[in-house]
């Protein structure tokens, strides 16, 4: 009876270790199909510009688009800062390596790269924020084409000047308004076609309300030193600006705070930045969240388009403003929609360079 005991307790702890190592087999294919599945799920990247992620305005609302795209689609992301020129390159190079299924350049400044990158590697996937490809540049909303046919990169294009209209009348409104001299400002970052769009819907429609009003324009040169656009707009709020548009990224929250310090209005530009000053009037809001989140839908969805654009306007919802301060009469609010309603229905046309 003993030996019959000890045999069944070794039969048992036989059968165990038996199981034991069959679960350990499985374990092990699980582990080598993983890198397999791993290569199946969608990436997605988005190179910023100079102005980096954390500028609360142009990159930053494009990397909430890009993290938007994880959640609701169930993607994987590589967000890649620029904190200089030169690392435009490297990070479109880390992007290719990760065989990302798109990669999104942030805006007009990594055009050059970006059509270098998309003529050597012709098997990958490219978007970029504020161009449009060649092959639709007869309905390109900003003006801003690559310079030749790319059949594996799409273009995201913003009637930016249309929003610029909008800031650029209620600015004309309040300021007549309030009397004395008639003068708006606007602080731009570099002196680029992005950032001109912006200016030529406000200084053109601040004149539709005024004709005699008189818009100072300036550049600061850059997208992140906010000292910078902050000496602009004081120079210009010296000038008597009662309003001050910032163009400028991270460096225009400088010219937000200026015009908090002379108690005159500011506006926001790309996000809505009513929380990130006092006295912000209303903001240009460019959807670029929305452009980033539709190209990685698109792409993923299998309908990526090369030599195409996906286009944003007031009238898609891709284009349109912040927050309006509750100081600002409701009258100045429906004299600005009735604006709206005009480029909606293609009654008024405006301009997309300054003049």
């Amino acid at each position: 009876m003993r030996v019959s005991h000890r045999f069944s307790i070794f039969t048992a702890l036989l059968a165990v270790l038996v199981l034991a190592g069959l679960a350990a087999l499985v374990g092990s294919s699980s582990s080598q199909a993983s890198p397999r599945a791993s290569k199946a799920t969608f990436l997605a990247s988005l190179v910023s510009d100079i102005g980096k992620f954390t500028d609360r305005s142009f990159n930053q609302s494009q990397l909430e688009g890009l993290k938007r795209a994880k959640t609701k689609l169930h993607i994987n992301i590589l967000p890649l800062q620029s904190n200089t020129t030169s690392d435009y390159t490297p990070n479109f190079n880390q992007a290719v390596r990760a065989h990302a299924n798109i990669t999104i350049a942030a805006g007009f400044l990594l055009a050059d790269t970006l059509e270098t990158f998309a003529d050597q590697f012709p098997n990958s996937k490219f978007a970029i924020t504020d161009y449009c490809a060649k092959g639709s540049a007869s309905k390109c909303l900003a003006g801003n084409v690559l310079t030749k046919d790319h059949p594996n990169v799409m273009g995201l294009d913003y009637a930016a000047n249309q929003s610029g209209c909008l800031v650029g009348y209620l600015a004309a409104e309040v300021t007549k308004k309030h009397g004395g001299k008639q003068v708006i400002g606007a602080v731009g970052g570099l002196h680029i076609p992005p950032v001109d769009i912006w200016m030529a819907g406000y200084k053109y429609c601040a004149k539709l309300f005024n004709k005699h009003i008189k818009v100072l324009i300036d550049y600061s040169g850059d997208f992140s030193k906010s000292d910078l656009c902050k000496t602009i707009a004081d120079n210009q709020i010296a000038q008597g600006s009662f309003v001050e548009f910032q163009v400028a990224g991270g460096c225009g929250l400088g010219a937000l705070k200026s015009a908090d310090a002379h108690h005159v209005w500011g506006i926001g530009v790309d996000k809505d930045q009513s929380k990130d000053a006092k006295r912000v009037l209303i903001s240009g809001v460019k959807h670029v969240d929305l452009g980033v989140f539709n190209v990685i839908k698109t792409t993923k969805a299998g309908k990526f388009k090369g030599n195409k654009d996906l286009q944003f306007t007031l009238a898609n919802g891709g284009m349109g403003v912040g927050k309006i301060h509750a100081g600002v009469p409701k009258a100045f609010i429906t004299a600005m929609n009735k604006i709206k309603a005009k480029i909606i229905a293609g009654k008024l046309h405006v301009p997309k360079k300054l003049t």
